[in-house]
C-alpha cells in the first residue's frame, strides 16, 4: 500500500509539473512611459502571485513597432503591451488587431493627450491661437535660434509625429520647433524650468503623476470638423502628406496581448482580456512607484491584496464578451 501511495504521489507531482510547464512564461514589454511600466508591474505580480506562473518585464523593450510585430508573431518573444494608446497606434491596430488578428486587447480605459503650459504662463498663453504671436514664440526660444521650442515626445512615440503634424497644420512651424527627447530628459528640464518659473510648452497625457506634481493648464484647440484629421504617419513623407488642425478625440488605452496566448497560456490570456482599469488606478500606481520611489513589486502586491475581488474577477470571470 505504501508503495502504491508513493507511486501515486510521484505521478501526481509529475502531472502537476507538466501542467505548470505548459503555462509558458509571460514576456511583458517595457514602453518608456510610467503608465505602461506601472501596468506591467501589476500584470507581472498577478501572474507570478495569484496565478502561480512566471513573467518577465523586458527592460528597454520600448520600440513600439517591434512590440506589435513580436506579439503578432506569437513565438513568445513578446506577449504583452501594457498600455496601447489609441488612436495614436491606429496603424498597428489596423494591421494586427483588425488585420492579422495576431493581437487582442482588453476593454481599455480613458486617457487624454493635450498640449500644456505651467499655469503661471496662462496670463500670456491659453490657446493654440496665442502660439501664432512671434513675441510669445520668442519667450520659448532657449537656444537662440529664433524658434520657440515645445516638447513633442520621445522619438519612438507615434504621438511625437502627431504633434509635429499639428504644428505644421496650425501654421506654426515657422515660429516653433519640436524638442524630441526622452521622457526622463524632458521631466528633468521641466523640473528646473518650473522651479525658476520659466516658459515650458509640452505634450502630455493623463493619467500621469506630473499633474499631481505641477499646476498645469491645457491649451484650447479648435473644435473638430469633418476632414480636420487626416494622418498617414507611416508614409515616408508623413509630415507633408498629413494634416491635423483640430482637437484630438478622447483617447482609449488598452492592454494588448498576443492572440497566441490563448493556446500557449490560456489562463493569462483570459485574465488580460478581463482586466478593467481606470485612469485613477493607474495614476495612483504611477505616483507610488515612480514619484514616491517605492518598490514597484511591493506597490503592485499591496494593490492586489486590497482589491482581491477585482483581481479574482479578472482571473475567473467570463472573457467571451
Amino acid at each position: 500500500m505504501k508503495h502504491l501511495l508513493k507511486t501515486a504521489a510521484i505521478t501526481a507531482g509529475l502531472l502537476a509539473s507538466t501542467a505548470a510547464s505548459a503555462q509558458e512564461k509571460i514576456m511583458i514589454s517595457d514602453p518608456s512611459w510610467n503608465g505602461a511600466r506601472a501596468i506591467g508591474h501589476v500584470i507581472k505580480a498577478i501572474v507570478e502571485g495569484e496565478m502561480g506562473g512566471e513573467a518577465e518585464i523586458l527592460t528597454g523593450m520600448n520600440q513600439q513597432p517591434v512590440i506589435f510585430a513580436g506579439m503578432d508573431k506569437g513565438d513568445g518573444s513578446i506577449d504583452v503591451h501594457p498600455d496601447m494608446w489609441m488612436p495614436n497606434w491606429s496603424a498597428a491596430w489596423d494591421e494586427y488587431v483588425d488585420g492579422t488578428g495576431g493581437v487582442k486587447t482588453n476593454g481599455g480605459y480613458a486617457g487624454t493627450s493635450l498640449l500644456y503650459v505651467p499655469t503661471y504662463m496662462t496670463d500670456k498663453i491659453t490657446s493654440i491661437e496665442d502660439l501664432k504671436d512671434p513675441e510669445i514664440a520668442a519667450m520659448f526660444d532657449s537656444d537662440g535660434d529664433g524658434l520657440g521650442e515645445y516638447w513633442a515626445g520621445d522619438v519612438t512615440w507615434a504621438s511625437t509625429k502627431r504633434w509635429q503634424v499639428k504644428f505644421k497644420s496650425y501654421g506654426l512651424d515657422e515660429l516653433w520647433e519640436p524638442n524630441i527627447v526622452s521622457g526622463d530628459t524632458f521631466k528633468a528640464g521641466l523640473a528646473a524650468a518650473y522651479a525658476a518659473s520659466q516658459p515650458q510648452l509640452f505634450y502630455y497625457w493623463t493619467p500621469e503623476a506630473l499633474h499631481v506634481q505641477y499646476d498645469l493648464t491645457a491649451l484650447e484647440e479648435p473644435a473638430r470638423f469633418e476632414g480636420c484629421e487626416d494622418l498617414d504617419l507611416d508614409a515616408e513623407n508623413w509630415l507633408d502628406v498629413s494634416e491635423f488642425e483640430c482637437a484630438g478625440t478622447a483617447a482609449t488605452v488598452y492592454v494588448a496581448y498576443s492572440t497566441s496566448l490563448e493556446e500557449r497560456n490560456p489562463a493569462v490570456a483570459k485574465m488580460l482580456a478581463n482586466m478593467t482599469l481606470t485612469g485613477d488606478e493607474v495614476g495612483g500606481w504611477i505616483q507610488e512607484m515612480f514619484e514616491l520611489k517605492r518598490d514597484p513589486a511591493e506597490v503592485a502586491e499591496e494593490w492586489i491584496a486590497d482589491n482581491q475581488d477585482i483581481v479574482d474577477g479578472w482571473i475567473n470571470g467570463d472573457s467571451s464578451g
